[in-house]
Protein backbone atom coordinates (compact mmCIF):
# COMPACT_ATOMS: atom_id res chain seq x y z
CA UNK A 1 0.00 0.00 0.00
CA UNK A 2 1.03 3.19 -0.51
CA UNK A 3 2.55 5.58 1.76
CA UNK A 4 -0.41 7.38 3.29
CA UNK A 5 -0.37 11.49 3.70
CA UNK A 6 -2.87 14.19 5.17
CA UNK A 7 -5.40 13.62 7.48
CA UNK A 8 -7.16 15.20 10.32
CA UNK A 9 -8.10 14.26 13.56
CA UNK A 10 -11.21 16.13 13.78
CA UNK A 11 -12.47 16.57 17.52
CA UNK A 12 -15.99 17.28 17.97
CA UNK A 13 -18.13 17.14 21.06
CA UNK A 14 -21.13 15.12 21.15
CA UNK A 15 -19.74 11.73 19.62
CA UNK A 16 -21.91 8.46 20.40
CA UNK A 17 -21.00 5.62 23.57
CA UNK A 18 -20.48 2.39 22.47
CA UNK A 19 -23.71 1.22 24.10
CA UNK A 20 -26.97 0.36 21.79
CA UNK A 21 -30.21 0.98 22.54
CA UNK A 22 -32.84 -1.42 21.03
CA UNK A 23 -35.67 0.83 19.97
CA UNK A 24 -39.17 -0.48 20.17
CA UNK A 25 -40.95 -0.27 16.56
CA UNK A 26 -43.22 2.90 16.33
CA UNK A 27 -47.14 2.83 15.47
CA UNK A 28 -46.17 3.41 11.56
CA UNK A 29 -43.19 3.50 9.38
CA UNK A 30 -42.40 6.27 7.31
CA UNK A 31 -39.83 4.44 4.51
CA UNK A 32 -37.84 6.88 1.89
CA UNK A 33 -38.31 6.06 -1.60
CA UNK A 34 -35.25 7.98 -2.55
CA UNK A 35 -31.75 7.80 -0.81
CA UNK A 36 -28.38 9.00 -1.77
CA UNK A 37 -28.24 6.27 -3.87
CA UNK A 38 -31.51 4.87 -5.12
CA UNK A 39 -34.97 6.09 -6.15
CA UNK A 40 -37.69 3.16 -5.45
CA UNK A 41 -39.85 4.09 -7.99
CA UNK A 42 -41.78 1.40 -9.15
CA UNK A 43 -44.13 0.54 -6.82
CA UNK A 44 -45.00 -3.59 -6.48
CA UNK A 45 -47.88 -3.27 -3.97
CA UNK A 46 -51.04 -1.24 -4.69
CA UNK A 47 -52.75 1.14 -1.97
CA UNK A 48 -53.98 -0.03 0.68
CA UNK A 49 -52.34 -3.84 0.25
CA UNK A 50 -51.40 -5.83 3.08
CA UNK A 51 -48.08 -7.18 2.70
CA UNK A 52 -45.54 -9.17 5.56
CA UNK A 53 -42.45 -8.53 6.50
CA UNK A 54 -39.90 -9.27 4.03
CA UNK A 55 -42.10 -8.61 0.93
CA UNK A 56 -40.83 -6.28 -1.63
CA UNK A 57 -42.66 -2.74 -1.51
CA UNK A 58 -40.99 -1.21 -4.51
CA UNK A 59 -38.10 -1.62 -6.83
CA UNK A 60 -35.84 1.00 -8.62
CA UNK A 61 -35.62 -0.12 -12.13
CA UNK A 62 -32.30 1.95 -13.05
CA UNK A 63 -30.38 -0.32 -10.21
CA UNK A 64 -30.78 -3.81 -11.05
CA UNK A 65 -34.77 -3.63 -10.05
CA UNK A 66 -32.86 -3.47 -6.39
CA UNK A 67 -35.97 -4.00 -3.94
CA UNK A 68 -37.31 -1.85 -0.59
CA UNK A 69 -38.32 -4.62 1.54
CA UNK A 70 -41.11 -4.27 3.62
CA UNK A 71 -38.90 -4.21 7.09
CA UNK A 72 -42.47 -5.43 9.30
CA UNK A 73 -45.81 -6.58 8.26
CA UNK A 74 -48.28 -4.04 7.79
CA UNK A 75 -51.30 -2.10 5.37
CA UNK A 76 -49.13 0.21 2.59
CA UNK A 77 -50.09 3.87 2.16
CA UNK A 78 -48.47 5.41 -0.90
CA UNK A 79 -50.58 8.91 -0.58
CA UNK A 80 -50.30 9.49 3.15
CA UNK A 81 -46.99 10.88 2.77
CA UNK A 82 -45.04 12.17 -0.39
CA UNK A 83 -41.92 10.39 -1.88
CA UNK A 84 -42.56 7.68 1.38
CA UNK A 85 -44.19 4.38 1.67
CA UNK A 86 -45.90 4.26 4.43
CA UNK A 87 -46.58 0.80 6.77
CA UNK A 88 -49.58 1.30 9.14
CA UNK A 89 -51.17 -1.28 11.32
CA UNK A 90 -48.11 -3.01 11.74
CA UNK A 91 -47.86 -6.42 12.76
CA UNK A 92 -45.49 -7.28 16.32
CA UNK A 93 -42.14 -8.11 14.66
CA UNK A 94 -41.76 -12.06 15.38
CA UNK A 95 -38.58 -13.62 17.24
CA UNK A 96 -36.64 -14.20 13.19
CA UNK A 97 -37.46 -12.32 10.23
CA UNK A 98 -38.85 -14.24 7.67
CA UNK A 99 -37.20 -15.57 4.60
CA UNK A 100 -38.58 -14.23 1.30
CA UNK A 101 -38.52 -15.75 -1.87
CA UNK A 102 -35.73 -16.18 -3.22
CA UNK A 103 -35.17 -16.33 -7.49
CA UNK A 104 -32.59 -18.34 -8.25
CA UNK A 105 -31.55 -17.73 -11.68
CA UNK A 106 -29.49 -20.74 -13.92
CA UNK A 107 -25.87 -20.08 -14.00
CA UNK A 108 -24.40 -21.85 -10.96
CA UNK A 109 -24.12 -21.60 -7.43
CA UNK A 110 -22.67 -18.22 -7.18
CA UNK A 111 -24.91 -16.74 -9.50
CA UNK A 112 -28.03 -17.94 -7.33
CA UNK A 113 -26.12 -16.42 -4.17
CA UNK A 114 -25.68 -12.98 -6.07
CA UNK A 115 -29.22 -13.09 -6.96
CA UNK A 116 -30.03 -14.08 -3.43
CA UNK A 117 -28.37 -10.70 -2.42
CA UNK A 118 -30.50 -8.86 -4.32
CA UNK A 119 -33.77 -10.03 -3.87
CA UNK A 120 -33.15 -9.54 -0.34
CA UNK A 121 -31.51 -6.19 -0.09
CA UNK A 122 -28.72 -6.87 1.04
CA UNK A 123 -26.88 -5.73 -2.38
CA UNK A 124 -27.87 -2.19 -1.21
CA UNK A 125 -24.81 -2.45 0.94
CA UNK A 126 -22.56 -3.00 -1.28
CA UNK A 127 -20.32 0.42 -3.47
CA UNK A 128 -18.17 0.76 -6.50
CA UNK A 129 -14.84 2.33 -4.70
CA UNK A 130 -14.32 4.85 -7.81
CA UNK A 131 -18.30 5.69 -8.73
CA UNK A 132 -19.77 5.23 -5.67
CA UNK A 133 -22.60 3.65 -7.40
CA UNK A 134 -24.27 0.18 -7.05
CA UNK A 135 -22.01 -2.66 -8.78
CA UNK A 136 -23.62 -5.00 -11.27
CA UNK A 137 -23.98 -8.07 -8.87
CA UNK A 138 -23.33 -10.69 -11.94
CA UNK A 139 -19.92 -8.70 -12.84
CA UNK A 140 -16.47 -9.85 -11.90
CA UNK A 141 -14.93 -7.09 -9.61
CA UNK A 142 -10.69 -6.83 -9.18
CA UNK A 143 -10.81 -6.75 -5.14
CA UNK A 144 -12.99 -6.72 -2.45
CA UNK A 145 -12.34 -3.76 0.07
CA UNK A 146 -14.10 -4.08 3.64
CA UNK A 147 -13.57 -1.85 6.30
CA UNK A 148 -14.37 -2.21 9.92
CA UNK A 149 -14.17 1.36 10.76
CA UNK A 150 -15.50 4.85 10.16
CA UNK A 151 -13.65 8.43 11.11
CA UNK A 152 -16.35 10.69 9.83
CA UNK A 153 -17.95 12.56 13.12
CA UNK A 154 -20.45 11.19 14.69
CA UNK A 155 -21.50 8.33 11.73
CA UNK A 156 -22.05 4.66 13.58
CA UNK A 157 -18.49 3.25 14.70
CA UNK A 158 -17.51 -0.36 12.90
CA UNK A 159 -16.05 -1.70 15.98
CA UNK A 160 -19.82 -1.00 17.75
CA UNK A 161 -21.59 -2.67 14.73
CA UNK A 162 -19.10 -5.67 15.05
CA UNK A 163 -19.81 -6.17 18.33
CA UNK A 164 -23.59 -7.43 17.92
CA UNK A 165 -22.18 -10.67 15.95
CA UNK A 166 -18.68 -11.12 15.53
CA UNK A 167 -19.34 -14.21 14.70
CA UNK A 168 -22.05 -13.29 11.90
CA UNK A 169 -18.85 -10.55 10.46
CA UNK A 170 -16.56 -13.71 10.03
CA UNK A 171 -19.27 -15.66 8.45
CA UNK A 172 -19.84 -12.78 6.16
CA UNK A 173 -16.62 -12.13 4.85
CA UNK A 174 -16.71 -16.23 4.26
CA UNK A 175 -19.72 -15.77 2.34
CA UNK A 176 -18.16 -13.10 -0.04
CA UNK A 177 -15.23 -15.35 -0.25
CA UNK A 178 -17.21 -17.79 -2.27
CA UNK A 179 -18.23 -15.33 -4.34
CA UNK A 180 -14.71 -14.46 -5.81
CA UNK A 181 -12.68 -16.93 -8.13
CA UNK A 182 -9.29 -15.41 -7.33
CA UNK A 183 -9.77 -12.29 -6.48
CA UNK A 184 -8.20 -10.45 -3.07
CA UNK A 185 -10.44 -9.32 -0.15
CA UNK A 186 -8.73 -6.59 1.76
CA UNK A 187 -10.25 -5.80 5.50
CA UNK A 188 -9.08 -2.27 6.60
CA UNK A 189 -7.85 -2.22 10.28
CA UNK A 190 -7.02 0.43 12.66
CA UNK A 191 -3.84 0.42 13.81
CA UNK A 192 -4.58 -0.14 17.36
CA UNK A 193 -3.77 -2.54 20.11
CA UNK A 194 -7.27 -2.70 22.01
CA UNK A 195 -9.00 -5.80 23.29
CA UNK A 196 -11.69 -5.85 21.02
CA UNK A 197 -9.01 -5.46 17.51
CA UNK A 198 -6.93 -8.46 19.53
CA UNK A 199 -10.01 -10.42 19.53
CA UNK A 200 -11.13 -9.83 15.87
CA UNK A 201 -7.34 -10.49 14.68
CA UNK A 202 -7.92 -13.98 16.04
CA UNK A 203 -10.68 -14.85 14.77
CA UNK A 204 -9.28 -14.23 11.36
CA UNK A 205 -6.73 -16.90 12.03
CA UNK A 206 -7.00 -19.30 9.16
CA UNK A 207 -8.41 -17.13 6.95
CA UNK A 208 -5.38 -16.66 4.85
CA UNK A 209 -7.39 -14.89 1.68
CA UNK A 210 -8.10 -11.66 3.80
CA UNK A 211 -5.39 -9.50 3.50
CA UNK A 212 -4.95 -7.01 6.54
CA UNK A 213 -4.73 -3.73 5.37
CA UNK A 214 -3.93 -1.15 8.80
CA UNK A 215 -5.29 2.72 8.84
CA UNK A 216 -4.05 5.68 10.94
CA UNK A 217 -7.12 7.00 12.82
CA UNK A 218 -7.28 10.03 11.11
CA UNK A 219 -10.08 11.42 8.78
CA UNK A 220 -10.56 10.34 5.40
CA UNK A 221 -8.11 7.42 5.65
CA UNK A 222 -11.17 5.09 5.99
CA UNK A 223 -12.16 6.37 2.63
CA UNK A 224 -12.97 3.21 0.07
CA UNK A 225 -11.93 5.24 -3.08
CA UNK A 226 -8.79 6.72 -1.11
CA UNK A 227 -7.72 2.98 -0.07
CA UNK A 228 -8.22 1.42 -3.33
CA UNK A 229 -6.25 3.80 -5.02
CA UNK A 230 -3.33 3.23 -2.54
CA UNK A 231 -4.01 -0.47 -3.30
CA UNK A 232 -2.63 0.06 -7.03
CA UNK A 233 -6.61 -0.41 -8.74
CA UNK A 234 -7.58 1.93 -11.47
CA UNK A 235 -10.63 4.03 -11.98
CA UNK A 236 -11.43 1.56 -15.04
CA UNK A 237 -11.66 -1.33 -12.81
CA UNK A 238 -14.47 -2.69 -10.36
CA UNK A 239 -13.49 -2.55 -6.34
CA UNK A 240 -16.96 -3.92 -4.36
CA UNK A 241 -16.44 -2.04 -1.04
CA UNK A 242 -18.67 -2.49 1.94
CA UNK A 243 -18.81 -1.34 5.58
CA UNK A 244 -19.29 -4.05 8.81
CA UNK A 245 -23.10 -3.52 8.47
CA UNK A 246 -23.20 -4.54 4.89
CA UNK A 247 -20.62 -7.74 5.51
CA UNK A 248 -23.86 -8.60 8.46
CA UNK A 249 -26.92 -8.41 5.93
CA UNK A 250 -24.62 -10.33 3.46
CA UNK A 251 -24.51 -12.93 6.17
CA UNK A 252 -28.18 -12.49 6.87
CA UNK A 253 -28.87 -13.12 3.37
CA UNK A 254 -26.44 -16.37 2.87
CA UNK A 255 -26.35 -17.55 6.26
CA UNK A 256 -30.41 -17.51 7.38
CA UNK A 257 -32.11 -16.75 3.97
CA UNK A 258 -33.38 -13.18 5.22
CA UNK A 259 -33.91 -9.61 4.39
CA UNK A 260 -32.31 -7.11 7.29
CA UNK A 261 -34.78 -4.98 8.79
CA UNK A 262 -33.08 -2.75 11.39
CA UNK A 263 -29.65 -1.27 11.59
CA UNK A 264 -27.59 -0.07 13.94
CA UNK A 265 -27.47 3.88 13.73
CA UNK A 266 -25.44 6.87 15.40
CA UNK A 267 -27.48 9.68 17.38
CA UNK A 268 -24.70 12.29 18.06
CA UNK A 269 -23.76 15.85 18.58
CA UNK A 270 -23.88 18.37 20.25
CA UNK A 271 -27.30 18.76 20.21
CA UNK A 272 -28.37 15.35 21.80
CA UNK A 273 -28.70 15.21 25.51
CA UNK A 274 -26.74 11.62 25.41
CA UNK A 275 -25.24 10.41 21.99
CA UNK A 276 -25.85 6.83 21.86
CA UNK A 277 -25.88 4.17 18.72
CA UNK A 278 -29.32 3.04 18.42
CA UNK A 279 -31.13 -0.44 16.62
CA UNK A 280 -33.78 1.12 14.75
CA UNK A 281 -35.99 -0.13 11.99
CA UNK A 282 -36.30 1.00 8.51
CA UNK A 283 -38.77 4.03 8.29
CA UNK A 284 -38.83 5.19 12.09
CA UNK A 285 -40.12 8.59 12.02
CA UNK A 286 -37.01 10.91 12.43
CA UNK A 287 -39.37 12.77 14.57
CA UNK A 288 -40.42 9.83 17.06
CA UNK A 289 -36.20 8.96 17.40
CA UNK A 290 -35.35 12.30 18.33
CA UNK A 291 -38.41 13.21 20.62
CA UNK A 292 -36.90 14.21 24.07
CA UNK A 293 -33.32 13.68 23.60
CA UNK A 294 -32.49 16.81 22.21
CA UNK A 295 -30.73 19.42 24.21
CA UNK A 296 -32.93 22.38 22.47
CA UNK A 297 -36.24 22.79 20.46
CA UNK A 298 -34.59 23.76 17.63
CA UNK A 299 -32.03 21.78 16.04
CA UNK A 300 -30.81 21.00 12.81
CA UNK A 301 -31.18 16.83 12.01
CA UNK A 302 -28.65 16.27 9.40
CA UNK A 303 -28.48 12.78 7.67
CA UNK A 304 -24.83 11.33 7.96
CA UNK A 305 -22.03 12.49 9.58
CA UNK A 306 -20.24 16.13 10.11
CA UNK A 307 -18.65 16.73 7.11
CA UNK A 308 -20.66 14.73 4.26
CA UNK A 309 -24.39 14.70 5.67
CA UNK A 310 -27.24 16.48 4.51
CA UNK A 311 -30.05 18.09 6.29
CA UNK A 312 -32.59 15.82 6.78
CA UNK A 313 -35.58 18.05 7.10
CA UNK A 314 -34.61 20.28 4.05
CA UNK A 315 -34.53 17.20 1.63
CA UNK A 316 -38.42 16.08 3.12
CA UNK A 317 -36.97 13.33 4.69
CA UNK A 318 -39.61 11.78 7.40
CA UNK A 319 -37.91 8.23 8.36
CA UNK A 320 -34.81 6.47 9.02
CA UNK A 321 -33.60 5.37 4.99
CA UNK A 322 -31.83 2.27 4.45
CA UNK A 323 -28.79 4.34 3.34
CA UNK A 324 -28.77 5.85 7.31
CA UNK A 325 -25.63 5.80 9.03
CA UNK A 326 -26.05 8.25 11.71
CA UNK A 327 -27.95 11.23 12.54
CA UNK A 328 -26.02 14.29 13.23
CA UNK A 329 -27.82 16.64 15.80
CA UNK A 330 -26.87 20.40 15.57
CA UNK A 331 -28.73 23.43 18.00
CA UNK A 332 -29.39 25.76 15.25
CA UNK A 333 -27.91 29.50 15.94
CA UNK A 334 -30.78 31.95 16.71
CA UNK A 335 -28.94 34.58 18.70
CA UNK A 336 -25.85 36.30 17.48
CA UNK A 337 -22.21 36.12 19.57
CA UNK A 338 -22.16 39.62 21.05
CA UNK A 339 -18.36 40.72 19.63
CA UNK A 340 -17.26 37.32 19.09
CA UNK A 341 -14.47 38.63 16.93
CA UNK A 342 -12.76 39.83 19.90
CA UNK A 343 -13.25 36.50 21.99
CA UNK A 344 -9.51 34.79 21.93
CA UNK A 345 -11.22 31.26 21.41
CA UNK A 346 -10.90 29.20 24.27
CA UNK A 347 -12.88 26.81 23.20
CA UNK A 348 -12.56 26.95 19.61
CA UNK A 349 -10.15 24.54 17.82
CA UNK A 350 -8.05 25.90 14.70
CA UNK A 351 -5.68 23.90 12.09
CA UNK A 352 -3.76 27.01 12.51
CA UNK A 353 -3.68 26.81 15.78
CA UNK A 354 -4.14 30.59 16.27
CA UNK A 355 -6.70 30.77 18.67
CA UNK A 356 -5.86 30.71 22.59
CA UNK A 357 -7.35 26.84 22.70
CA UNK A 358 -3.86 25.65 21.85
CA UNK A 359 -2.71 25.99 24.95
CA UNK A 360 -5.54 23.45 25.96
CA UNK A 361 -3.96 20.44 24.25
CA UNK A 362 -6.48 18.25 22.75
CA UNK A 363 -10.16 18.84 23.76
CA UNK A 364 -13.42 18.16 22.04
CA UNK A 365 -15.03 21.29 20.15
CA UNK A 366 -19.00 21.91 20.26
CA UNK A 367 -20.02 22.04 16.94
CA UNK A 368 -22.32 25.07 15.74
CA UNK A 369 -24.73 25.99 13.23
CA UNK A 370 -22.67 29.50 12.95
CA UNK A 371 -20.25 31.14 10.51
CA UNK A 372 -18.25 32.44 13.31
CA UNK A 373 -16.87 35.09 11.16
CA UNK A 374 -17.55 35.92 7.28
CA UNK A 375 -15.89 34.37 3.88
CA UNK A 376 -12.90 35.84 3.14
CA UNK A 377 -10.80 35.82 -0.27
CA UNK A 378 -8.01 32.92 -0.15
CA UNK A 379 -4.97 34.08 1.78
CA UNK A 380 -2.85 31.18 0.53
CA UNK A 381 -1.96 29.51 3.85
CA UNK A 382 -1.71 25.86 2.14
CA UNK A 383 -3.73 24.27 5.19
CA UNK A 384 -6.34 22.24 2.58
CA UNK A 385 -3.37 21.21 0.64
CA UNK A 386 -1.14 19.56 3.80
CA UNK A 387 -4.55 17.85 5.24
CA UNK A 388 -5.76 16.71 1.42
CA UNK A 389 -5.12 12.99 1.40
CA UNK A 390 -5.07 12.37 -2.65
CA UNK A 391 -2.27 15.49 -3.03
CA UNK A 392 -4.81 18.15 -4.40
CA UNK A 393 -4.27 21.76 -3.99
CA UNK A 394 -7.76 23.23 -3.95
CA UNK A 395 -6.41 26.70 -2.94
CA UNK A 396 -4.72 26.66 -6.43
CA UNK A 397 -8.07 25.58 -7.97
CA UNK A 398 -9.96 27.92 -6.04
CA UNK A 399 -7.96 30.46 -7.74
CA UNK A 400 -8.25 28.62 -11.10
CA UNK A 401 -11.67 28.37 -11.24
CA UNK A 402 -12.28 32.07 -10.39
CA UNK A 403 -10.29 33.08 -12.84
CA UNK A 404 -12.02 31.03 -15.61
CA UNK A 405 -9.27 29.24 -16.67
CA UNK A 406 -10.96 24.97 -17.21
CA UNK A 407 -8.03 23.86 -18.50
CA UNK A 408 -6.00 24.78 -15.97
CA UNK A 409 -8.03 23.48 -13.47
CA UNK A 410 -8.22 20.28 -15.37
CA UNK A 411 -4.50 19.81 -15.17
CA UNK A 412 -4.05 20.45 -11.72
CA UNK A 413 -5.84 17.24 -11.46
CA UNK A 414 -9.03 18.36 -9.93
CA UNK A 415 -10.27 14.45 -10.77
CA UNK A 416 -8.53 13.00 -7.80
CA UNK A 417 -11.15 15.11 -5.91
CA UNK A 418 -13.07 12.32 -2.97
CA UNK A 419 -15.46 14.67 -1.83
CA UNK A 420 -14.32 14.19 1.92
CA UNK A 421 -15.27 18.12 2.89
CA UNK A 422 -11.42 18.51 4.73
CA UNK A 423 -10.21 21.09 2.59
CA UNK A 424 -13.19 23.10 3.72
CA UNK A 425 -13.17 22.06 7.45
CA UNK A 426 -9.53 23.90 7.83
CA UNK A 427 -9.92 26.82 5.55
CA UNK A 428 -9.58 29.89 7.74
CA UNK A 429 -11.32 32.13 5.21
CA UNK A 430 -14.20 29.91 5.35
CA UNK A 431 -14.20 29.36 1.69
CA UNK A 432 -16.23 26.04 0.60
CA UNK A 433 -13.74 24.57 -1.05
CA UNK A 434 -15.65 21.39 -1.60
CA UNK A 435 -18.17 23.22 -3.40
CA UNK A 436 -15.70 24.33 -5.83
CA UNK A 437 -14.35 20.86 -6.11
CA UNK A 438 -17.98 20.06 -7.47
CA UNK A 439 -18.48 22.68 -9.60
CA UNK A 440 -14.97 22.66 -10.96
CA UNK A 441 -15.94 18.91 -12.21
CA UNK A 442 -19.28 19.81 -13.57
CA UNK A 443 -17.85 22.12 -15.78
CA UNK A 444 -14.93 20.27 -17.10
CA UNK A 445 -18.01 17.68 -17.66
CA UNK A 446 -20.40 20.01 -19.28
CA UNK A 447 -18.22 22.87 -20.74
CA UNK A 448 -14.70 21.97 -21.54
CA UNK A 449 -15.23 18.24 -22.79
CA UNK A 450 -18.96 19.16 -24.48
CA UNK A 451 -17.33 21.45 -26.76
CA UNK A 452 -14.45 19.33 -27.74
CA UNK A 453 -16.55 16.53 -28.76
CA UNK A 454 -18.59 19.38 -31.24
Amino acid sequence: MKKVRGGYDIRLAGRPSRTIQQIVPPQRLLLPRRTRRFLFGQACVEEGARVKAGDVLARDGKNFDLPLVAPMGGTVSWTAQADHAVLGELEPPACEEQATPVHAPSGGETAAKRRQLVDLGAWAFVEDAYSGKLPDPQGTPAAVIVSTLRLEPYQARGDVQMMESLLGFIRGLEHLQSLLEYQPIYLLFPNVRSEFAQQVRQQLRGHAWIKLVEVPLLYPHDNMLLCARRLGFRRDQIVWTLGPDAVLAVDAALTHGRSVSSRVISLGGPGVKVPVHLRVTFGHPLEELTAGRLEESECRVINGGALNGYDATAAGQLGVDIECQGLTIVPENVERELLGWTRPGLDRRSYSNSYLSALRGSFDERMTTAMRGERRPCISCSFCEEVCPTGVMPHLIHKLLYADRLEDVERSRVDLCMDCGLCAFVCPSKIELREDMHEARRRIETELHAAEEH
